[in-house]
């Protein structure tokens, strides 16, 4: 079995930190996003991939997964000049894919309990597609399948306007070749896109045999600012242990789960877990609430922060409080004159705002 990781798309709703990087790239408790996808295929013992990459961000893309040596995979780059869809995407990668059943894997999304069992499965039963489904509050933003009793899927619609159901489609696909057969059969969508869903409906149509799982673990799709922050809370609520590798004086205080990496330096300073703090950072007569991640070679200082992510190289100075906020690398934010109100802040790389 291949697997095929879409790690393209332009990330609007994540601007303007994706104006400068790959979604896929930017860090959840400081591992990118792309890293924990490329773990759970190695767990579930894939051993090639094809990574679907856009013009603007490949060279991003290809920087962080160097040649897969880390998870011992091996990778193949497939170029879609513009995300015309889904089923493009899998259409555009069929020379690599060849009559291999595959993965398909959203690189911007993260599941709770990897897919190494659902493998198996798919391949015992023979399935043509294999899809994973979540309960969700506004099926309206989601392709929205009908299960069956008997776990089969007998209708699948594209973000509907009155939703026979309350499943989403979740950004991870276990398909058969015979997908392939299906996407040529389709047409591009009012949007103007091939859509996955309308492929796996011809699916259907042509006899194949799919199945959904109704996941009971978390899903995140990282889409928008406040997804993204709930993936970040989400990952340092089920992954974090307590690990102190950096310097802490006898004036801080870490409490709880904190991984605190080599090099950093906390001076006067108190540390509430779960807190990531990359290394080389400096947290300075500051307090770090809950569910912050700060990035590599950041400084805080006469700062609160909580519910936060700063990305690498980041200044945050004399801020009575920051929460809810996502900042992008080598970012600055700076209090100017006295300013006791919280901030929520969504800014990019090198930006400096003064309050």
């Amino acid at each position: 079995m291949k697997a095929l990781v879409l790690s393209g798309g332009k990330g609007t709703r994540l601007r303007p930190i994706t104006h400068t990087m790959a979604k896929q790239l930017v860090p959840v408790a400081n591992e990118p996003i792309l890293g924990y996808v490329f773990q759970h295929l190695m767990e579930a013992g894939i051993k090639e991939v094809g990574v679907v990459v856009a013009p603007e961000t490949q060279e991003d893309v290809k920087r962080f997964l160097k040649n897969g040596g880390r998870w011992g995979l091996k990778i193949q780059y497939i170029l879609q000049d513009k995300p015309l869809g889904l089923a493009h995407a899998v259409k555009t990668a069929q020379p690599f894919l060849g009559s291999s059943p595959f993965v398909m894997y959203l690189g911007d999304n993260l599941l709770a309990e990897g897919i190494k069992g659902y493998r198996e499965r798919f391949l015992e039963e023979k399935l043509d597609a294999f899809l994973f489904l979540k309960e969700v509050e506004n099926p309206k933003a989601f392709g929205v399948a009908v299960l069956n009793k008997k776990g089969h899927i007998t209708r699948l619609i594209e973000k509907p306007e009155k939703p026979p159901s309350n499943l989403a489609l979740v950004g991870v696909y276990f398909f058969s070749p015979k997908i392939h057969q299906a996407i040529a059969r389709i047409k591009p969508s009012a949007r103007g896109e091939l859509e996955i869903t309308d492929a796996i409906q011809e699916l259907m149509n042509m006899k194949g045999l799919v199945k959904g799982h109704i996941l009971e673990g978390w899903w995140l799709d990282t889409g928008k600012k406040d997804d993204f922050l709930a993936a970040n809370t989400t990952v340092l609520d089920d992954y974090i242990k307590r690990d102190i590798c950096g310097q802490c004086d006898s004036q801080s205080q870490i409490i709880g789960r904190v991984r605190l990496a080599k090099k950093t330096k906390v001076i006067g300073s108190i540390i509430r877990g779960p807190v990531v703090i990359g290394e080389g950072s400096q947290i300075i007569h500051s307090f770090i609430g809950p569910y912050t991640t700060i990035g590599p070679y950041s400084r805080v200082i006469h700062s609160v922060i909580e519910h936060s992510v700063l990305m690498s190289h980041c200044l945050v100075e004399n801020i009575a409080r920051l929460e809810d906020s996502l900042i992008g690398r080598e970012a600055q934010v700076i209090q100017g004159e006295n300013h006791s109100k919280a901030l929520r802040l969504m800014i990019g790389d090198n930006a400096v705002v003064e309050v």
